[in-house]
């Protein structure tokens, strides 16, 4: 028999590169880096958030078929809307809205439908928003209001539902009293967050756990069966299906202009949509809303409330998708981003910044790289823009301009933001720009006459999960650490070492920099070593139990030592602790499960 290959030239043994975000063995890769004979494996800077929460999933309607138009050039659906089925006759609402609407075209015949593919980014109506605005409605919410700016639909809704009477009917009423603000927005906001987090008909039960709940959600204890009670007494489920037809109107007009901000935005980024990632963007069509946008986003999952209405919401379609595609970037690239510390300290003492924004690093940073990037996209005149940068610089979002200008180099390289926005970061003079925030004029508190409404406009809610606490608050330390991991990206192990054991020299237990050593001694294809470290890692009073990202990836190298030294069993305990792992980066619990899988079909060798 042949001897077999050492196992360190086995580089593509097991798994190929994955490109396009998935870089490898790197703490910031900027290129993959294939090392042992683990081949290239995503193995570090993931978003860190947590993978508790189930994929977002619209509530489908009878029969769906896919609104499934290809995108111009590309030809590549990144977004399907799901049709919705013919409506039968609602006696009530459907006559009425069908006689205020026959001045309007009608629609072109629609496509054969053909199989949508498999997509996070959806745009479709959610049974559980339209039973809760029903109930909404029912119980009087705007019943005072004029209806003379509202869709023929939204007021012939709202007549018809107040009129319903029953004892479920009464006891939506009777819930609504007694948790009715006198802001109508802020309850309106409570509903909308509970129409987005309740899982299916019938019995509406939220499909996050109750710590995971936002607070609008937790005041509405106990209506997800209240709401069920209404759903099943009032038919809601037959009411529908039966006004598909106005849903499936308003899907098939949002979805030219949503697919264009989807088509713009990728492509200014250069961004390919992954379905297999589990997160989503969710796109939620509900005329009853009225001609107000909500923006929600818990974790993983991003949600926006459309009416439907003619005008559509291009710039705050465009921000809430932008938040999407760029707010993990902060997170992945902790080490880089935290230099920048000195000048978010001195931009967050401006008075109009976003309160949720002055103790997040991480969410500020990526609040000013989305507006730099909706500047490009606006094409705005040089007024115009210098304008908008003033403005931003005002309320504190100063990372815009420089980012902004940053942006420029992006525009001629090659890599996607996601690969680049570590360099994009390192470009920015941190010390310039203190001096420069230093100097700024903030703009002065809003008085209560110039705050907006809630809901007008845009309203954001972040549910985000929380950093890793493991970094130092130490800018030379931070520094150091930053430096190490572009000599691990740029496959110079001895400068790296160098890096890390400066940081080790000060802080003996930094868990960043005993990782980086790890895989040090991967690009030096030192097995023992490499095992020696991520056994540290992972187990004993040393272990990386505050870092998710450091103890999944530490258990999934270890488990590759320990399978080329033919301690399978060994092995397979360290790919179940990666999965294992709470809040653990997706990538590295994929790798933990396909190895895994591949080591329980893997036949016993012959002695």
């Amino acid at each position: 028999m042949a001897a077999s290959p050492p196992p360190w030239n086995n580089v593509s043994a097991r798994q190929s590169c994955i490109t396009a975000g998935a870089e490898q063995a790197s703490l910031t890769l900027r290129r993959p880096a294939c090392t042992l004979n683990f081949g290239c494996v995503s193995a570090i800077r993931e978003c860190l958030f947590p993978q508790g929460i189930p994929p977002f999933k619209t509530h489908e309607p009878a029969n769906p078929s896919p609104l499934n138009r290809p995108f111009a050039k590309r030809g590549t659906n990144l977004m399907s809307g799901k049709s919705l089925a013919k409506a039968s006759l609602f006696p009530l609402v459907l006559v009425l809205w069908a006689a205020s609407a026959q001045a309007q075209a009608p629609l072109p015949p629609r496509p054969k439908p053909r199989a949508a593919p498999v997509t996070n980014i959806t745009m479709d109506g959610n049974e559980a928003m339209f039973a809760t605005m029903c109930a909404l409605y029912a119980s009087g919410f705007e019943s005072d209001v004029s209806a003379d700016n509202w869709s023929g639909f939204r007021a012939q809704m709202r007549d018809s539902l107040r009129k319903q009477q029953g004892s479920a009917v009464d006891a939506v009423r009777e819930f609504y009293k007694h948790h009715q603000s006198t802001d109508p927005g802020e309850m309106l906001s409570r509903y909308v967050w509970f129409g987005i987090v309740a899982g299916p008909a019938p019995r509406f039960q939220p499909i996050l756990r109750r710590d995971e709940l936002p607070p609008e959600v937790l005041t509405l204890e106990g209506f997800s069966e209240i709401l069920s009670n209404y759903y099943t007494e009032q038919k809601i489920g037959q009411l529908w299906r039966q006004v598909q037809s106005v849903y499936n109107q308003e899907i098939e007009r949002l979805h030219e202009p949503i697919s264009q901000i989807v088509l713009v935005a990728n492509a200014y980024l250069r961004e390919l949509s992954d379905p297999s990632q589990p997160r989503t963007f969710s796109i939620i069509v509900e005329p009853l809303v009225g001609r107000i946008t909500n923006v929600r986003n818990f974790g993983d999952h991003y949600s926006i409330v459309l009416s439907g209405s003619q005008d559509v919401p291009t710039d705050v379609v465009r921000h809430a998708y932008l938040h999407f595609l760029l707010d993990p970037l902060p997170l992945m690239y902790q080490h880089v981003v935290a230099v920048k510390r000195p000048v978010y300290e001195s931009s967050a003492k401006a008075p109009r910044l976003a309160p949720d924004l002055k103790d997040d690093l991480p969410s500020w940073f990526a609040e000013c790289t989305v507006r730099a990037v909706e500047l490009k996209l606006r094409k705005l005149s040089p007024s115009e823009r210098e304008a908008a940068l003033a403005n931003n610089d005002s309320f504190g979002y100063t990372m815009v301009r420089p980012i902004f200008q940053g942006l420029s180099t992006f525009e001629k390289n090659e890599p996607s933001m996601k690969n680049y926005f570590p360099d994009l970061v390192r470009g920015i003079d941190g010390k310039a720009e203190l001096v420069r925030v230093s100097g700024l004029t903030f703009a002065p508190a809003p008085s209560p006459g110039e705050q907006p409404a809630q809901l007008s406009g845009e309203d954001i809610a972040r549910k985000r999960p929380q950093a890793a606490t493991t970094l130092p608050n130490d800018q030379d330390t931070i520094a150091q650490l930053t430096a190490g991991e572009r000599f691990i990206a740029d496959r110079n192990p001895r400068a790296a070492e160098a890096a890390f054991k400066a940081v080790l020299a000060k802080y003996p237990d930094q868990v960043r920099a005993w990782y980086g050593l790890g895989l040090v001694a991967l690009l030096d294809h030192d097995a023992a070593h490499a095992k020696e470290v991520f056994g540290r890692l992972t187990s004993g009073d040393h272990a990386a139990s505050e870092d998710p990202m450091v103890l999944a990836w530490s258990h999934v190298f270890l488990a590759r030592v320990l399978d080329e030294e033919g301690q399978l069993e060994q092995s397979k305990s360290e790919y179940q602790a990666a999965l294992a792992v709470q809040g653990a980066p997706v990538k590295a619990q994929q790798a933990a499960q396909k190895e895994l899988g591949d080591l329980s079909l893997r036949k016993p060798e012959r002695p």
